[in-house]
């Protein structure tokens, strides 16, 4: 069997228990030559809407405030034409089309046209921030065309089980683009670019369709193990070892990038797509002089570290990976109140394991209360997980558009005025290195060291009920460098509590206050004054 360079790297590293080099370190998160600490915001919830302007337009009118936040990335929503005028674009309908073309009964995606998209793109590069491409790959839906093939039924819960014998089936499988009319890509779908899909339209039944007949291999071997074999995840399932599929994708990869100006790409769904030609996608987009550095990130859903580390092993430094365990720990935090241990947060996390391919978050748009991953991490514990992910040295920060702006979906007034607090604080306090303090279950503490040009902090982080203290405030005794001795250290966040000062011993010791359920932040120079819109 021929195998590629890729594979006898994944074969060894796999073997031998070696580890690829940190993704992140060969990746660029911020503009060229700036000191300022990188981090990404996700730019839409899942119902995203303005009621003025399209998307597009919102996005650059707020682009001079997030960058004045300290942001140096946006991830935005697909950009491509969805199956449906209102779809958010993981119903991926056509690549090739960003609101360009006539096509689904409308012009614009939801986010709005071409037009829209690369004006707001153009004045992000112009405040130094990227835009991230989130890059539908694995599945296309809203066909123009019915056709009849032959197929085999499959138990949805193993994939490898067969149901029944091979039968003819009809499925919305012909992608003509008709608006489109072949520019860009004269590229047609049909069938024997899919591996299955959910419908029968000759008997109209639901279930999970095996495609077969000539030129077909079944599935994948190269996706996650889950229900058997994960390939299929809904609509028409892309075969990724098409030639001619893989052309295309790889051709719309580049172009995407050189449309838009793109600093990379989010991988939607990557456990149901061969790796194999993932890492080739990655591997071409950066074959570009101006994009050797591409940021990219794949989104790997499992709370289990043990099942992510093997694709990290898997894609030899060539991805970051979001650390969803991680956000697993916070929504068990958020849940169980003083009940959990504050000191067991990173246990079994991504970004303790492997920092430099960790994109740490709190939450996204498929978190939210009522959608397919609901696990939404409450207001009791907001504040302590983006402390937790802002202000360390570790992992790439990414912040949620709904925790920040107004929406009709989750947003909490509170939890934004502070979170744009702490954001404020990691761009011009969180820097050098990182001590613990964590003798406490319930309340836990760490020291920024700082460094030449940034002058650090100390971090208190309060899971404590009433319930659970006898008095309403506990003290962390943590050192903030020698160099500190004698001075006066001041709380910095406004919360409920009254302002707070820690006087440093000769040796640099203090005795930090850390308030019932609160986070502080105590910095020397009690000069900075942050305004917060």
């Amino acid at each position: 069997m021929f195998r590629t360079i890729s594979d006898i790297k994944d074969k060894l590293y796999r073997k031998l228990g070696v580890w690829p080099p940190p993704a992140l370190s060969g990746m660029q998160l911020g503009p060229d030559g700036s000191a300022q600490n990188p981090m990404m915001l996700q730019f839409f919830t899942w119902e995203s809407k303005h009621e003025n302007m399209s998307w597009w337009k919102h996005f650059e009118q707020e682009i001079p405030r997030l960058a004045e936040l300290g942001f140096t990335q946006i991830w935005l929503p697909p950009p491509n034409k969805a199956m449906k005028k209102g779809g958010q674009g993981y119903d991926a309908y056509d690549l090739w089309d960003i609101g360009e073309f006539d096509q689904k009964d409308t012009i614009a995606t939801r986010w709005g046209t071409k037009d829209e998209l690369l004006q707001a793109c153009a004045v992000a590069r112009q405040h130094g921030i990227g835009v991230v491409i989130d890059a539908v790959l694995n599945h296309k839906l809203g066909a123009d065309r019915c056709e009849a093939f032959s197929a085999v039924p499959v138990d949805p819960t193993n994939r490898l089980k067969d149901l029944g014998k091979e039968r003819q089936i009809q499925g919305w499988t012909v992608f003509d683009f008709p608006g489109r009319k072949g520019k860009h890509s004269s590229f047609v779908w049909t069938q024997e670019h899919f591996t299955g899909l959910d419908w029968d339209h000759q008997s109209r039944t639901n279930g999970v369709f095996r495609i077969t007949g000539n030129g077909h291999r079944g599935w994948s071997k190269w996706v996650d193990k889950e229900l058997g074999n994960y390939d299929y995840l809904l609509g028409v399932d892309i075969d990724h070892r098409h030639p001619r599929v893989r052309q295309d994708l790889f051709s719309w990869g580049s172009w995407i990038l050189d449309t838009t100006g793109g600093s990379g790409f989010r991988l939607d769904a990557i456990k149901h797509m061969d790796r194999r030609f993932l890492l080739e996608f990655i591997k071409r987009s950066r074959e570009h002089p101006d994009r050797r550095r591409l940021f990219s990130v794949a989104e790997y859903w499992s709370a289990n570290l043990q099942l992510i580390l093997p694709y990290v092993q898997a894609f030899q430094g060539q991805t970051a990976f979001f650390d969803v365990p991680l956000h697993e720990n916070f929504f068990r935090a958020s849940k169980a109140g003083s009940g959990y241990d504050l000191r067991t947060i990173f246990d079994n996390t991504l970004v303790n394991v492997r920092p430099g391919d960790a994109v740490t978050f709190v939450d996204n748009h498929e978190l939210q209360v009522g959608q397919s991953l609901e696990s939404w991490v409450d207001t009791n514990f907001k504040l302590q997980a983006y402390a937790l992910i802002l202000l360390r040295k570790d992992g790439y920060p990414c912040v949620f558009y709904g925790d920040l702006y107004p929406n009709q979906e989750c947003y909490n007034e509170t939890v934004s005025r502070q979170l744009q607090q702490l954001l404020i604080a990691r761009k011009i306090f969180a820097y050098g290195p990182t001590r613990d303090y964590v003798e406490n279950s319930n309340c836990i503490g760490f020291v920024r060291a700082g460094n030449s040009l940034y002058p650090g902090c100390a971090v208190v982080v309060s899971n404590a009920t009433r319930s659970s203290l006898e008095n309403l405030v506990q003290y962390i005794r943590m050192n903030v460098g020698l160099e500190h001795g004698g001075a006066t250290y001041f709380s910095y966040l406004e919360t409920g509590s009254q302002k707070q000062e820690v006087e440093i011993d000769v040796d640099g010791w203090g005795l930090f206050p850390c308030f019932m359920n609160e986070v502080q932040i105590f910095i020397k120079d009690v000069g900075v004054v942050v305004e917060v819109n």
